[in-house]
């Protein structure tokens, strides 16, 4: 009965982690090391804007990088 509930909450934690919401533009406020995932055009087909939240005074870190299948999957579904 033990291992049945520990497997439970371990699947309650991981789920959530695992689901990236990909949004239409950069968000106005975002925290520091907090990362979002923007499909707005700016980078070629087949990547995604990774955008890194910094501390106050520093610039945030932009990047494109290439979709994963999990991604890829959350853009189509994403309105």
């Amino acid at each position: 009965m033990r291992i049945l509930a520990s497997v439970l909450v371990a699947s309650a934690m991981v789920v959530p982690c695992a689901a990236q919401t990909i949004l239409k533009s950069e968000p106005l406020m975002l925290a520091p090391y907090e990362v979002a995932f923007v499909q707005d055009g700016s980078c070629p087909s087949g990547k995604v804007l990774k955008v890194t939240g910094a501390i106050r005074g520093l610039h945030r870190k932009r990047v494109c990088i290439p979709l994963t299948a999990e991604q890829a999957s959350l853009a189509v579904a994403t309105p």
